[in-house]
C-alpha cells in the first residue's frame, strides 16, 4: 500500500505577478510552477502566450482572478521578429517549413505593405490555435492533418511600426485589440510582400495599462527568498479606472451589495461615467459602475475586504 500522505494546504494569496514567460513553456505550465513556489491556492493567467512566445504574462491570485477578465479584453503590445521568405505549417518557428520563396523587398514596399495592415482588418484564425470545434481544439485536428473552414475575425491593428529590416528579418512593433494572432498577421504580411512569412520570435510587452517594468523572471521567481513580495497589489490590474474613496458607513453598504447615491454623500465623485475602483482609506473593496446621478451600482467585490 502507498503510504498516505496529507495534502499539501495552500494558502489565501491576493495579489498580480508580472511574470516574462520564458520560450518553451506554455502559460499553463508558468502559472503551475508560479502557484507551486508562491503556495497559492487560487490562481490564473490572462491570455495565453504561445509557448515559442516570451513577454508578459501578468498572474492572478487570490482575489485578483475576479478582475483577470478586463486584461483578457485589453489591448495588447508586442514585438516580433518576422522571417520573410520561409511559410512554416504553424506561422512560427515550431512548425515545419512548407515554403521557400527568394526574398527582393525594398523598404518603400514595406512601407506600403503595413499601412494597409493598420487599423480595422479581417483575420483567420490559423489551425494551429486552441480555439474549439465541437468541443476539441483545432490544433488537433491540424496536427491529424485536417484542415477546417474558419470564419474571418474582425480585429483592430491600433499600432504597426517597422523597428528594423535585414534581409530576411523584419522586426515590427504591433499594438493590437484582443483576439489578434500575430503570427496570422506575420504571415498576411508576408504573402502581401510576395515572398510568405513566419513568426522568428514574438515578445509581449504590454496587456492593458501593465507593462514591462517591474517584471521577473521563472527563474528569478523560484530563486528568491521571499517569492510573495514580488507580488503587486490587486489594484494593479485596475490603474485605469478612476477611483471613489467611501467612508465607513458607504463601504459597509457598498460591500452589502447595495446601491449608493454619492451626490447627497460627502464624497469626491469622478466626472465622467463608467467603471471605476473603489476604497476605504487605502483598502480596494472592489469595482462598480458609476451612473447618472452619482449613482454607485457594486460589480465585483473584494471578500477580504470585509472586516
Amino acid at each position: 500500500m502507498k503510504p498516505n500522505h496529507p495534502k499539501k494546504v495552500r494558502d489565501l494569496i491576493d495579489g498580480v505577478l508580472l511574470l516574462d514567460k520564458p520560450v518553451g513553456f506554455s502559460s499553463n505550465d508558468a502559472l503551475i510552477k508560479a502557484k507551486r513556489v508562491l503556495n497559492a491556492k487560487k490562481a490564473g493567467h490572462t491570455g495565453t502566450l504561445d509557448p515559442f512566445a516570451t513577454g508578459l504574462l501578468p498572474l492572478c491570485f487570490g482575489e485578483a482572478t475576479k478582475f483577470s477578465q478586463d486584461l483578457l479584453e485589453a489591448d495588447k503590445t508586442y514585438e516580433t521578429v518576422v522571417h520573410l521568405g520561409q511559410t512554416t505549417d504553424t506561422g512560427d518557428t515550431e512548425g515545419e517549413v512548407v515554403d521557400t520563396r527568394e526574398v527582393h523587398v525594398t523598404l518603400e514596399q514595406i512601407d506600403a505593405v503595413l499601412a494597409r495592415f493598420r487599423g480595422p482588418i479581417a483575420q483567420v484564425p490559423p489551425m494551429y490555435s486552441a480555439l474549439k470545434r465541437d468541443g476539441k481544439p483545432l490544433y488537433e485536428y491540424a496536427r491529424a492533418g485536417i484542415t477546417l473552414e474558419r470564419e474571418a475575425r474582425n480585429v483592430v491593428i491600433h499600432k504597426l511600426e517597422l523597428i528594423s529590416y535585414e534581409v530576411p528579418f523584419l522586426k515590427l512593433s504591433v499594438t493590437c485589440s484582443k483576439g489578434t494572432y500575430i503570427r496570422v498577421l506575420g504571415q498576411d504580411i508576408g504573402e502581401a510582400l510576395g515572398c510568405g512569412a513566419h513568426l522568428n520570435a514574438l515578445r509581449r510587452t504590454q496587456v492593458g495599462a501593465l507593462t514591462a517594468d517591474g517584471m521577473i523572471t521563472l527563474d528569478a521567481l523560484l530563486a528568491h527568498p521571499e517569492p510573495r513580495s514580488l507580488l503587486a497589489p490587486v489594484d494593479a490590474l485596475l490603474s485605469s479606472f478612476p477611483a471613489v474613496h467611501l467612508n465607513a458607513e458607504l463601504a459597509k453598504r457598498f460591500l452589502q451589495g447595495q446601491r449608493l447615491a454619492l451626490g447627497k454623500e460627502p464624497v469626491t465623485v469622478p466626472a465622467e461615467q463608467g467603471r471605476v475602483r473603489v476604497y476605504l482609506d487605502d483598502k480596494l473593496l472592489g469595482t462598480a459602475q458609476l451612473g447618472e446621478y452619482s449613482i454607485l451600482a457594486p460589480e465585483r467585490l473584494i471578500a477580504t475586504a470585509h472586516g
